[in-house]
């Protein structure tokens, strides 16, 4: 009976648990969640605090289980939320345990106004519910917030590979990849399978690979490129290198590489006028 009214009591103070923990909020970060200004912003994070809040309060009445199952649909939103993304974890930790603090104010104040029904045994383990719960919800937010950006990095570099190793048409159906900068090995495969996909979409029959913007090749990379003339080679796409430093020739020799079968010019412009 006594949980029940506890859980009245910390659902008709949500709100006000809310307002404390945005008046009290201080954030110089302008990239941060919480250094919100516009007032549809400023109500869109009390909404999502609050709803947190709602939920929280069912572990004096719920299983805990239908509790965590609640709390994961909460994370799930938030988690994918832009704004929350872009902010640093710290700070998004710092505020979980403000809000912690203030919501155990709230117990501590039903305690105190119910003293003759909530015993010291009993609000200690009120306490405790709420402080492991706030750990569950930390470390699985904290979990998704992780999972989220590295796909978002993932995703935001394989367009960067895309854009960085573009198939340039160039007149009857010849084409120019230019390349530029260094080459990993996650680069060197990203190439060759964005070169081959856009080779066959765009009916190229010759393409001219420029390394002259090329600093350094590795044994791995230099083998994948290789590959590539090999794999263009196979669909029907002659390939002409231009712009080969000698320690990328030094490099594929010692591979083992054969030069015979490709077509090389020292620079894209002896290639572009032997088409």
């Amino acid at each position: 009976m006594i949980n029940q009214s506890l859980y009245e009591f910390m659902e008709k103070e949500s709100k006000n648990i809310t307002e404390d923990w945005f008046k009290t909020l201080e954030e110089d970060d302008v990239d941060s969640v919480y250094s919100v200004k516009d007032s549809d912003a400023i109500h869109k994070l009390m909404q999502q605090n609050t709803a947190y809040l709602i939920t929280l309060n069912l572990i004096f009445t719920k299983p805990i289980s239908e509790v965590q199952e609640r709390i994961y649909s909460w994370i799930n939103e938030i988690g994918n939320d832009r704004a929350h993304l872009q902010t640093p974890l710290h700070q998004m930790f710092r505020e979980f345990v403000r809000t912690r603090d203030i919501y155990l104010s709230y117990i501590n104040k039903f305690v105190e106004e119910n003293s003759t029904e909530a015993s010291k045994e009993l609000a200690d383990e009120w306490r405790k519910q709420v402080i492991k719960t706030l750990d569950f919800t930390i470390h699985h937010f904290i979990k998704k917030i992780d999972t989220n950006t590295t796909v978002q990095l993932e995703a935001q570099k394989e367009m960067i590979n895309e854009l960085s190793s573009p198939v340039i048409l160039l007149q009857n159906n010849s084409a120019l990849l230019p390349l530029v900068g260094d080459i990993d090995t996650a680069r060197a495969k990203s190439i060759l399978e964005n070169t081959l996909a856009q080779c066959a979409e765009k009916g190229v029959d010759h393409l001219f690979l420029d390394l002259s913007g090329v600093v350094i090749i590795d044994t791995m990379v230099a083998n994948e490129i290789f590959q590539l003339i090999s794999a263009l080679s196979i669909i029907g796409v002659q390939t002409t290198l231009s712009g080969i430093r000698p320690e990328i020739a030094q490099t594929a020799v010692q591979l083992g590489l054969s030069f015979e079968q490709i077509n090389i010019k020292s620079t894209l412009a002896q290639a572009l006028a032997s088409n």
